[in-house]
């Protein structure tokens, strides 16, 4: 089965491809020539998910999965949520993403957040989702060099090392987004 994976993302990319099974041909937007901007312009994480999702499979005609993550903090309402990647503007740079977000955090007892997932997969013209909630806690500053995005200042509930601090496989064992793709992989082999 040969499956688009809507991202430009390779860590991504990489992180999915790891968990999908070896029948499962994993494509990327740049693989199927999709060079422009895949709109994402939901107010949910769900929403942007199944938006990218039916934009592939619009223009393109692939069967495709699309994900979209944000990270849910507590004390900040849920914030930044839907605009987890360009918290910090429109540069979608981590770097300045997590500086913000610790500042906002600064004077904060309340740090606990939760990552969530949803992957949208547009199949034989039917379409499905898949969430993956990972609950945990924001740092005081950043540990560790793996990961991406918020990974050094997220530790999951039961961890005393950030994202960044531990290997893949084990963030795919308790992440977000392993929680989102076993479910698919889970309904691929279903059917």
């Amino acid at each position: 089965m040969q499956l688009v994976f809507a991202t430009n993302n390779l860590n991504k990319l990489r992180e999915v491809q790891s968990l999908v099974p070896k029948h499962i041909t994993l494509m990327s937007l740049k693989d199927i020539g999709c060079f422009e901007d895949v709109p994402e312009t939901q107010k949910t994480i769900e929403g942007n998910a199944i938006q990218k999702a039916e934009y592939i499979k619009a223009q393109y005609g692939y069967n495709c999965f699309a994900d979209d993550t944000g990270l849910e903090v507590t004390t900040l309402n849920g914030a930044p949520g839907v605009y987890s990647a360009r918290y910090a503007g429109l540069k979608r740079d981590a770097y300045d993403n997590m500086k913000k977000l610790l500042g906002e955090l600064e004077n904060k007892s309340d740090r606990t957040a939760q990552f969530k997932t949803v992957i949208a997969l547009h199949l034989n013209g039917n379409l499905e989702t898949f969430t993956g909630i990972c609950k945990g806690s924001i740092t005081k500053r950043k540990y560790g060099d793996k990961g991406f995005g918020y990974d050094p200042i997220f530790k999951a509930d039961g961890y005393q090392e950030t994202f960044a601090e531990i290997s893949l496989e084990e963030k795919n064992s308790v992440g977000h987004r392993g929680k989102a793709v076993r479910q698919l992989v889970e309904f691929l082999n279903s059917i």
